[in-house]
Parts: structure tokens; sequence; C-alpha cells
């Protein structure tokens, strides 16, 4: 075959608030695209959706208003919308690596919807890249687009929020490496261990 090619999945969640236990997740954004493993080069997206849905419980729909201020996905967007498993499983069992800005706050959440995804090799863009060395104030998503002249907007929408990391992945570290590369090259997270599983083992 000569060159790598791996299949990648990038996705984001928005969410009621911070707890994954208390909070829900309310959109999903997610897009499949191949990469060539051995220099980062993301080769085309093939897939890509976003889903919404109605959190259930009554700690999430208590925390919807405070985290509106963030998102700003209205109540009546998500209202009586579920999410279509079967289409998102779709995309877990194709992807090879799941990538996100802050990714073990995303798989925390999704891990209580779909367990499987703890299988999966997790990279995170905000951890695996050494952004204070390079000179960046902080490693969050907006300053990393101002500062790639990517955006200077960050709507807090999950789609387009993985539609600026693929462009900030795509681009070239002061190393001369795609963010990407480096990302692979810092290896994938530890799988997520759920607060009472840790508090078992004591």
């Amino acid at each position: 075959m000569g060159i790598q090619e791996r299949v990648g999945l990038i996705l984001d969640v928005e969410t009621t608030g911070l707890g994954p236990t208390t909070d829900e997740v309310i959109e999903l954004a997610m897009k499949l695209f191949s990469y060539r493993e051995d220099t980062g080069e993301i080769m085309e997206i093939l897939e890509e959706n976003s889903f919404l849905r109605e959190p259930l419980s009554s700690s999430a729909k208590r925390n919807y208003s405070k985290a509106f201020r963030v998102h700003g996905i209205p109540y009546e967007m998500v209202k009586g919308k579920s999410f279509l498993d079967v289409q998102i499983k779709s995309y877990f069992d194709r992807a090879d690596s799941v990538f996100a800005h802050n990714a073990s706050f995303d798989r925390s959440f999704l891990y209580h919807m779909y367990p499987e995804v703890n299988e999966l090799k997790w990279y995170c863009s905000m951890r695996n890249v050494t952004w204070k060395q390079y000179g960046y104030p902080n490693s969050k998503l907006l300053t990393l687009l101002e500062a790639h002249e990517i955006t200077n907007h960050q709507t807090h929408r999950a789609m387009d929020d993985i539609t600026y990391l693929m462009e900030l992945l795509k681009k070239k570290s002061p190393n001369g490496n795609l963010y990407l590369q480096e990302v692979l090259d810092y290896g994938p997270m530890r799988k997520y261990q759920p607060a009472a599983a840790k508090s078992k083992m004591g």
C-alpha cells in the first residue's frame, strides 16, 4: 500500500454543564477523515454530521439556562430531539483514532452514552502539543485559532469547533511538523476511569 492511511474521527460535544454524571450532551458533531500516519497529513473528509438531543435528567434540565450562555443553543432547538445511535456508532466503528480539543471532557460525557468509546485510541489536541513552549499564552482553542489566523470568533457550536480544529491540525508547528503529527507522536490517552470505578479501586 505504500502510504499508511488511517481513519480518524474528530469530534466535539456541547453539554448542559461540566459534570458527566449530572449533566448531559445536547450536541455532538463528528467528522470522519483519512490521514497519513507517517506525516499527519489530512487527506479527505469521508463523512460528517451533527446531532442534537434534549436532556432527560432533572439536573441537566436545571443547568440548561446557565450552559446556554456558553453554547447559545435555545432549548426549543433540542426539544423532542434524540441522538441517532446507529449512525453515531457507525462513526466510532470506522475510526482508528479519535481527536478532540480537551478530549478528556468529551470522552467522559460520551462514555456514559456509548461505553465502547473507551476501547478507541483517543488523542487530545489541547494537551498533546507543547503550545506554551511554542509561545502561545494558553492552549484554549480560540487563542490558537486567532494566533494561526483561522478565525477570531468562536461560536461554541460543535460543528464549527471541529471544522476550525481540523484547520489548526493542518498547520505546521514551529518545529516544521504538522500539528496532527505532533498530536499522534505524543501518543493516545489512558483509558477513562469513571469516578465510581476509581473509588472502588481505593
